[in-house]
C-alpha cells in the first residue's frame, strides 16, 4: 500500500459517503429516519457473528480434512484479516496476501497455505452455486432479480474455474529459472516472481492432497460454507421485516430483498475501487428503492451497508489489522551482490 494507493482508498471511501448521501437525500422520510430498536440490532449482530464463525469453521474443517492442523482462532484471523485488507485495497487485492501472512505466522507450511486458500475459494464457488440454484428455483418468475442472480452465477463460476486453470497451468511450467519477459512487462520483480513460482509449485502438491481428504470433514466444511452464504443473504430481509412488521411477506416481495443484495455483494467484487467506490450504494437504490417501503428505505440501506461492510472493517481492523497491514507493506529492497555494503 503506497501513498498513492492510500489516496485511492481515501477517495473511494469519500465517493461511497457521497453516493450514500446522494441516495439518502431524495428518500429521506418526512418524519425523519426511524431508529431501529435494540432487538433488531441484536439480531443483526448475531447474524454477522454467525456468518464469520461459519466461514472460519469452513476454513478449519477443510484444512483438517487435508491433514493441516489449523486452529479455529487462526482460521478466524484468516477471515478477518482478509475482510479488512479487501475493504481497503483496489479490487480486493489485499485479501489473499493478508490471509497468506496470517497462515504463515501460524506455522502453516507453504503448501498448506496454498491449499487452505485454494479450498476456501473452491468451497465458496460451489456453495454459492448451490444457494443460487435453490433461490432461482424458489423465486422463479419473480422479475429481473432472478435474471441478475443467474447472470452472477454464470459469470462467477467461469472466472474462478479459469483462475484455477491458469494457476494449475503455471504450476506445471514454473521452475526456478528467471522470470519470463512478459512477467517483467507487468511490473513483477524477479524476487516476487520466484515467490509466486514457489507458491504455484506448492499448488501441485495441494491439489494432489485433495484425493486423500477426509470426506466427512470436507462435507462439514461445505455445510459451513453454505451457511455463511445464507447468513450473508439474510441480513437485508431481516432488517426490513423487523423494522416494519407490517411489511407484506410474500414470495414476490421477498425475492428482491434476498436476490439483489446477493448479486450486489458478489458482483461488487469486480469493481476495482476499494469498497466499491459508491457503486454498491447506487446499485442498491436502483434495484431496491421500489421493493422497500419509503419510510424505512434509508435506514435499510445505511444499516445493511454497516452490517455487511463497515462492521467487518472495524472488527477485522481490531482483530487482525496489524497482520493485514504488514502483508500490504512493500517488500524491502535487497542489495545486489555487487552493491556496496
Amino acid at each position: 500500500m503506497s501513498t498513492s494507493r492510500w489516496l485511492v482508498t481515501f477517495l473511494s471511501f469519500a465517493l461511497m459517503i457521497g453516493a450514500s448521501a446522494w441516495v439518502v437525500v431524495p428518500h429521506w422520510p418526512d418524519g425523519g429516519m426511524p431508529w431501529l430498536s435494540w432487538p433488531v440490532h441484536a439480531v443483526a449482530l448475531a447474524t454477522v457473528t454467525a456468518e464469520i464463525l461459519t466461514r472460519a469453521f469452513k476454513i478449519q474443517a477443510s484444512a483438517r480434512a487435508c491433514g493441516i492442523p489449523l486452529r479455529f482462532g487462526t482460521a478466524l484471523r484468516v477471515c478477518l484479516a482478509g475482510d479488512f485488507a479487501a475493504a481497503i485495497t483496489p479490487a480486493r487485492a489485499g485479501a489473499e496476501p493478508s490471509r497468506f501472512l496470517v497462515l504463515a505466522e501460524s506455522g502453516t507450511s507453504a503448501a498448506g497455505r496454498v491449499l487452505v486458500l485454494f479450498l476456501e475459494l473452491f468451497l465458496e464457488m460451489w456453495s454459492l452455486l448451490l444457494v443460487c440454484a435453490v433461490l432461482a428455483v424458489a423465486f422463479h418468475g419473480r422479475g429481473a432479480s432472478v435474471s441478475g442472480l443467474l447472470a452472477l452465477v454464470g459469470g462467477y463460476r467461469p472466472v474462478v474455474r479459469g483462475a484455477g486453470a491458469v494457476g494449475w497451468g503455471l504450476s506445471r511450467r514454473t521452475g526456478d529459472g528467471p522470470a519470463p519477459a512478459w512477467v517483467g512487462r507487468l511490473g513483477v520483480s524477479e524476487a516476487r516472481w520466484q515467490a509466486v513460482g514457489r507458491g504455484l509449485q506448492s499448488l501441485q502438491g495441494a491439489v494432489q492432497s485433495l484425493r486423500t481428504a477426509n470426506p466427512v470433514l470436507m462435507l462439514l466444511a461445505f455445510v459451513g460454507s453454505v451457511l455463511h452464504v445464507l447468513f450473508k443473504v439474510a441480513t437485508l430481509p431481516m432488517l426490513v421485516l423487523l423494522a416494519d412488521p407490517s411489511f407484506p411477506l410474500t414470495m414476490n416481495t421477498l425475492a428482491p430483498l434476498v436476490l439483489w443484495p446477493l448479486a450486489l455483494f458478489y458482483g461488487g467484487v469486480v469493481v476495482p475501487a476499494p469498497g466499491g467506490g459508491g457503486f454498491i450504494e447506487g446499485a442498491f437504490a436502483a434495484t431496491l428503492s421500489s421493493a422497500i417501503p419509503e419510510g424505512i428505505f434509508v435506514a435499510s440501506l445505511l444499516w445493511w451497508r454497516f452490517y455487511t461492510f463497515y462492521l467487518y472493517i472495524l472488527v477485522g481492523g481490531l482483530a487482525a489489522g496489524d497482520a493485514a497491514l504488514r502483508a500490504l507493506r512493500p517488500a524491502p529492497a535487497t542489495l545486489s551482490p555487487s552493491a556496496p555494503s
